[in-house]
């Protein structure tokens, strides 16, 4: 990978390797089901605590101001995730933590800034999620235009060059660019040590893979469905320079002994105790904003989907088959998965004494150290 020469857990020697998705915010499965994630924040510090005993080697935050209404309001509550990302590398021994950052709506001088001081706090464990921005209601909070789809990017390419040059450059400098003409910048201090935090962002348009081959360390792609696994890993990685970067995806992970009993927990979930309105939310939300990371019918299409995780890709069954199922994203070229979980404190167990020592087995993540 073109990222640094930082020994963190994001370069260690795991095949596929693991983290956790938007714990931050509330609602991660849109269900009404008592064990919802509720996101508060001695969870969110549990959570990553268990995650890092575990040996995972990531978390990654949504970057989210309003949520999704319906009853329970996905992701309507959430933490800031730059400061959410700080308090938790001081709590925390080795793993990364992400935060994720729309940047039309945070200033690159700035953000170079607490980018800085959440990396010291982590000693070199912190990273950056480049988010261009789809949510025209959000951006209607700040009085921000939402650009045309594939003009975001290259907005954010330009923020890029300018947050890189606040991390590299020995001395003040003038930046005149397309978006940004900036005069005497300066940023001290430099990032923690050797390099510079990890960068990523995500996107299934050929934009978006674009700028993240040319821009940031990680692709965060969208794959669609399980019989498309093999075929989605490679269209991301025909993007020229995919080879360069790191190629990740998110996905929702349920999983009990045996299947029926998953099944049985799934259908309570989602089907019983779904919020259908929330879903449905989600899916005009994306269309409004012009989302081309899955179209508003294929989105529709996969309405359980939505509410289990967003549209994220699933990773439900027994202890067996999911282990199975992380083999084949492996063996298709995915560098790992960033999981989002009913209820991060409750289920980690299950993922740590269940499923990390079958991928073990499997040989595509070592043996933890005791």
């Amino acid at each position: 990978m073109t990222v640094t020469a930082r020994k963190t857990r994001m370069q260690n020697g795991n095949k596929f390797k693991l983290g956790l998705f938007g714990m931050n915010c509330s609602g991660s499965f849109a269900t009404t089901a008592p064990e919802r994630w509720q996101a508060g924040w001695p969870e969110n510090l549990e959570a990553a605590r268990l995650a890092d005993e575990a040996g995972l080697e990531f978390i990654l935050p949504i970057a989210r101001w309003m949520g999704y209404g319906g009853k329970t309001d996905r992701q309507g509550t959430s933490f800031e995730s730059l400061s959410w990302a700080s308090a938790l590398l001081a709590s925390t021994e080795e793993i990364v933590a992400f935060s994720t950052i729309h940047v039309p709506l945070v200033h690159p001088v700035f953000a170079a800034k607490s980018i800085v001081t959440a990396d010291h706090v982590g000693q070199g464990r912190f990273g950056i999620n480049i988010v261009s921005g789809w949510n025209v209601e959000e951006f209607a909070m700040f009085g921000v235009p939402l650009r045309e789809h594939d003009e975001r990017y290259d907005y954010s390419a330009e923020w890029v060059s300018v947050l890189k040059k606040v991390h590299s450059e020995s001395g003040p400098f003038d930046y005149n660019g397309k978006y940004f003409n900036l005069k005497n910048v300066d940023g001290k201090p430099k990032p923690w040590g050797d390099g510079r935090p990890m960068l990523m962002s995500a996107g299934s348009s050929p934009a978006g893979r674009k700028f993240a081959v040319d821009h940031v360390d990680c692709l965060f792609m969208v794959i669609s469905e399980d019989a498309r696994i093999a075929a989605d890993v490679a269209l991301a990685r025909a993007t020229p320079g995919a080879e360069n970067v790191g190629l990740y995806a998110s996905g929702h992970l349920l999983c009990r002994r045996t299947a029926k009993e998953t099944e049985e927990y799934y259908h309570y979930l989602v089907r019983e105790k779904g919020d259908w309105e929330a879903a449905e939310q989600i899916i005009a939300k994306r269309a409004a904003g012009n989302s081309q990371s899955l179209s508003p019918e294929l989105m529709r299409k996969m309405k359980e989907r939505v509410i289990s995780g967003g549209a994220t890709f699933p990773v439900i069954g027994s202890y067996d088959e999911v282990a199975e199922k992380f083999l084949r994203l492996s063996q298709a070229g995915l560098d790992g998965m960033a999981l989002i979980l009913v209820n991060y404190v409750n289920e980690m167990p299950v993922l740590r004494d269940e499923v990390l020592p079958r991928l073990e087995r499997l040989k595509i993540r070592e043996a933890r150290r005791n």
